[in-house]
C-alpha cells in the first residue's frame, strides 16, 4: 500500500481519522486512485458504484455497467475497501434524461454531465452516502478545493490543465461542495497512471470515458432516433440559398462540420445558426466564416458557488469543455446574464454553460440562451 506517494487530498481541511469517506468509484483510474490517496491520509474510506443508465433499456448496450462495476470490485478488492452498489437510474431518467430531451426537443446542445452533477452525483449520490455513514464524499475530479471561511470552499481549477474538470462542477451546493474532497486534483493524468502502475492496479491503463454515457459509442443521432421523432425542415446558407434538407435541428450543434451531406468544391461546410420558427438549419462555408462568430450571448439565471460578483464583472469565461477560456464583460439583462466577448467567440451554441473563471477559482456559471449580435 506504501508503494504510491503521500500527498494530502485536495479538500477542506480536516483530522482524517474522524472521517467515512464515501468515494465514488466508477471502475476508471481517477477514482481508484483518488481511493488510494485518502487511505494514505488516515480516512476510513468506502466505496460506492452508482449505475445511472439501465442498459437493458436498449437492445445493444450503452454503458457497459457490468464491466465497470468489475472493474470497481477489483479496485476495492486491492485496496482492501468495501464497496457498496446503488441503481440511480430512476433518478437519472426523471432528473436529467427527460431535461436533455426536452432541450433537444427544443433545438438546444444541453450538457447533461453538468446537470448530472448537481442532480445525482452530488445530490441523490450524497444523500445516500450519508445514509451509510459518510461525513465526507470523494470523486475523481480534476478540480480542487481551498477555504473561502467556516462555512464554504472555493472551487479551484485542477492542476493538470487539460483534464481541468471544473466546467461541469460549477452548479454544486456549495454545502455539499464542503463536504467534498478531490485527490486527484493536485496530479496530472500521467502522475495517476504512474500511481495506479506502482500499485498494480489493473485499470492503470483503462481509456478514459469519453462523451455522453448514455449515449455510449453509438452515433449521436441514431441515439436521438430512438426517443424524438425526426422534424425535417430546410437548410440553408447565411445569403438564404438552398442548400437541401436536414432530419431536426436536435441532431445538430452550432460549429457541426459533419453530417451535413454538403457536396461540391471549396471548404467545409458548419452549422452557423438555427431558425426554429420555420425548422431552417443555417450553414456557412469555412472555419473562419463570419457567421460563426459571435460578440456575445444571453443566459439563463447563473449558479454561483461564492458571493456574486458586482456587475458589471470583467472576467473569464469558458463557453464549452476544454476550450480555453475567453475574457469577457458580465452585466445584469432580463433573462440572467448578458456576456460580451472582448473578442468574438466561435460557436456560442445555446444550452451549454457559460462558466466564470477569476484567475484559477471557478465562480459559477448559467445556461447560454442565445447568441448575441447578427449571424
Amino acid at each position: 500500500m506504501n508503494t504510491a506517494p503521500s500527498m494530502p487530498p485536495s479538500g477542506p481541511p480536516a483530522a482524517a481519522t474522524a472521517h467515512h469517506v464515501m468515494v465514488a468509484l466508477s471502475g476508471g483510474v481517477d477514482s481508484a486512485v483518488a481511493a488510494l490517496r485518502l487511505l494514505e491520509q488516515g480516512y476510513r474510506v468506502s466505496a460506492l458504484f452508482m449505475k445511472n443508465w439501465d442498459d437493458d433499456d436498449t437492445d445493444d448496450g450503452l454503458c457497459p455497467a457490468a464491466a465497470d462495476f468489475a472493474s470497481a470490485r477489483a479496485v476495492c478488492d486491492r485496496l482492501e475497501i468495501p464497496l457498496h452498489a446503488v441503481n440511480f437510474a430512476r433518478d437519472y431518467r426523471e432528473r436529467v434524461f427527460a431535461r436533455f430531451l426536452a432541450d433537444c426537443r427544443a433545438g438546444l446542445t444541453p450538457n447533461p454531465d453538468v446537470l448530472c452533477n448537481r442532480e445525482i452525483k452530488f445530490d441523490v449520490f450524497w444523500r445516500y452516502a450519508r445514509s451509510l455513514g459518510a461525513t465526507l464524499m470523494a470523486t475523481g475530479h480534476y478540480a480542487r478545493c481551498a477555504p473561502l471561511d467556516a462555512d464554504r470552499v472555493l472551487l479551484k481549477t485542477g492542476r493538470d490543465a487539460d483534464r481541468d474538470q471544473t466546467y461541469f462542477l460549477h452548479t454544486i451546493d456549495g454545502a455539499v461542495l464542503n463536504r467534498t474532497l478531490f485527490p486527484v486534483g493536485d496530479l496530472t493524468k500521467e502522475e495517476v497512471r504512474a500511481i495506479a502502475h506502482r500499485l498494480g492496479l489493473h485499470n492503470a491503463d483503462r481509456k478514459s470515458s469519453t462523451g455522453i454515457c448514455f449515449i455510449g459509442e453509438h452515433h449521436f443521432k441514431t441515439f436521438l432516433r430512438r426517443y424524438l421523432e425526426d422534424a425535417p425542415g430546410p437548410m440553408e446558407s447565411t445569403d438564404g440559398t438552398p442548400k437541401g434538407h436536414h432530419d431536426g435541428l436536435m441532431y445538430y450543434t452550432i460549429g457541426q462540420r459533419h453530417g451535413l451531406g454538403i457536396g461540391g468544391a471549396g471548404p467545409a461546410w458548419y452549422v452557423a445558426g438555427k431558425r426554429p420558427a420555420d425548422r431552417t438549419l443555417i450553414v456557412a462555408q469555412g472555419r473562419h466564416h463570419p457567421a460563426l462568430y459571435r460578440p456575445g450571448c444571453l443566459t439563463a439565471a447563473p449558479s454561483w458557488l461564492t458571493d456574486p460578483p458586482a456587475l458589471p464583472w470583467q472576467g473569464q469565461v469558458k463557453i464549452r469543455y476544454r476550450e480555453k477560456a475567453h475574457a469577457c464583460t458580465v452585466e445584469a439583462a432580463a433573462s440572467g446574464l448578458r456576456i460580451t466577448f472582448a473578442r468574438p467567440a466561435w460557436a456560442v451554441a445555446p444550452g451549454q454553460s457559460a462558466v466564470f473563471y477569476d484567475g484559477d477559482t471557478c465562480l459559477g456559471g448559467a445556461v447560454i440562451i442565445a447568441a448575441t449580435g447578427d449571424s
